[in-house]
């Protein structure tokens, strides 16, 4: 009996409910980046925790690639998932240390991951189409170096070990671009993604809201622990309304655009890499990076030091970035919305500004609030 996905029908598109458990790991490996980020919030830091991020970004984009290709309501396929699950939980508990003793757990966790599941795959589509099976066989090739190298750079000393995860990171992303080619095997094409795109447009959007979820639960976390006075109060205040602008600008707009471009488009594994794998990447970073600006902000309204102030204006930068640009490719505009443009100019402004002028973390926060608010209005004024 085929584990494959039935394409055409109803629910063919659905998100199962293992899928949804499956994603609760990673509620917690998000909240552990953000805490990471928070207790080493220098340059060396934010490269670390970057490079970790986007190493969670990927096992879990390739896990929903795997899903969508494969049906998860089959007893095989959710047995992979929990195994999977166990592995990321090793995974997320090894974050915070994956640069010192811990390295060498979250470097065979991702290589356990990668491979195994790809090679489940493989074992899953005996007997399907020979392009498929060998779409599968160039990217478990390529998921193996980067996962050699990810286990390489965790076994290796951890002044060496950033350079290792950056080779490891190098073959990730340049993988789908160059259509897992492999010398002899050829490469893909895009023939061979032919994903559901309605479930590749709302696994996405499940994430974005995991990452929010993870902001409002910061936030609440640690109002819950400072003195109920005003200020604390605005502070609270800003970086709830800043979470709801967050969602407004992706959801009322972005997410129908995507969905409908993808579903709509004669060749939606395209979109499923652009849109998807790499664009929704800025997105989730910039609301992570987001709620560290506003667990800061509550803790030190008045005093903050320039890394604060970069990561208030920075994640509100980095999702405004990665949403005017999915936006751009999901609606075929000439020219990203030009809202969103104006609120990326206006917030390199005010990150210019809070240098110069030392701008309190309370007021930077409110600024860019405001520059959130006003991108909000006048797409919904435009396209209402």
């Amino acid at each position: 009996m085929s584990l494959l996905r039935q394409r055409g029908q109803a629910d063919s598109g659905k998100v199962g409910m293992v899928e949804l458990f499956f994603d609760l790991v990673f509620v917690f490996a998000v909240t552990q980046l953000s805490h990471t980020l928070l207790k080493k919030l220098d340059a060396q830091g934010a490269l670390q925790v970057g490079q970790l991020f986007m190493a969670t970004w990927w096992v879990w984009i390739y896990t929903v690639w795997a899903t969508n290709w494969f049906d998860p309501e089959k007893k095989s396929v959710r047995a992979a998932l929990f195994a999977l699950l166990v592995a990321g939980l090793l995974m997320s508990v090894s974050i915070p240390r994956a640069f010192t003793d811990m390295g060498w757990l979250f470097g065979a966790s991702i290589l356990v991951q990668q491979v195994g599941r790809t090679l489940a795959m493989l074992a899953a589509s005996r007997g399907e189409d020979a392009a498929l099976r060998c779409n599968f066989v160039r990217i478990a090739l390529w998921l193996g170096a980067s996962g050699a190298l990810w286990l390489a750079g965790g076994l290796a000393p951890p002044e060496s070990r950033m350079a290792w995860w950056l080779g490891a990171l190098a073959v990730d992303m340049l993988g789908p671009v160059m259509f897992y080619f492999v010398p002899g095997l050829g490469r893909s094409t895009l023939a061979d993604w032919n994903v559901d795109g309605s479930h590749m447009a709302e696994r996405c959007a499940l994430f974005v809201i995991i990452a929010l979820g993870e902001s409002l639960l910061v936030t609440g976390a640690t109002f819950a622990d400072l003195a109920f006075d005003p200020l604390t109060v605005l502070a609270f205040l800003l970086a709830v309304v800043g979470s709801i602008l967050m969602w407004w600008l992706y959801f009322d707009h972005g997410l129908e655009q995507g969905h409908h471009r993808i579903v709509h488009s004669q060749t939606p594994g395209r979109h499923a890499r652009n849109n998807y794998t790499y664009l929704h990447i800025p997105i989730v970073a910039g609301i992570i990076v987001g709620a560290v600006g506003d667990e800061l902000v509550l803790s030190h309204p008045h005093h903050g030091s320039p890394a604060a102030l970069a990561a208030i204006i920075g994640g509100q930068l980095l999702f405004l970035c990665g949403t005017a640009v999915f936006k751009w490719l999901a609606h075929t505009r000439a020219w990203p919305p030009l809202s969103h443009l104006l609120g990326i100019a206006l917030l390199l402004v005010l990150g210019v500004l809070s240098t110069v002028l030392h701008l309190s973390p309370l007021l930077a926060t409110g600024a860019c609030v405001a520059v959130l608010l006003l991108v909000a209005v006048w797409e919904s004024c435009v396209l209402r």
